[in-house]
């Protein structure tokens, strides 16, 4: 007869504590600065500088955990919403925001 001391459980971790990559592009061959803000960066810039493609569009591949997570562009300093998001909402201080839902 096995015990549980015999045949350990695994680990169980929660989705929602995982983190999975996202990727995120935005369309602006004009632009000279593009920035991925939201919940998952405390909708600080800095720290998420999308990279420029050779096509004109930008690029970043973020960690997010599983949920609804709120963000938008910043392009040359402009807020712009995410036209392929799952949806708008709007952050605390009342303007949309592009939605993503993380499975």
């Amino acid at each position: 007869m096995k015990t549980s001391d015999q045949n350990p459980s695994p680990t169980i971790y929660p989705a929602k504590h995982m983190t999975k990559p996202v990727h995120f592009f935005c369309e602006a061959p004009r632009a000279r600065a593009v920035y991925l803000v939201g919940d998952f960066n405390d909708w600080d810039p800095m720290a998420s500088a999308m990279t420029r493609r050779v096509d004109g569009w930008w690029s970043i591949e973020v960690e997010m955990t599983h949920g609804h997570q709120r963000y938008r562009f910043l392009v040359d300093g402009k807020p712009m919403l995410d036209p392929r998001a799952n949806g708008v909402a709007h952050n605390e201080k009342g303007e949309e925001v592009s939605v993503v839902a993380i499975s």
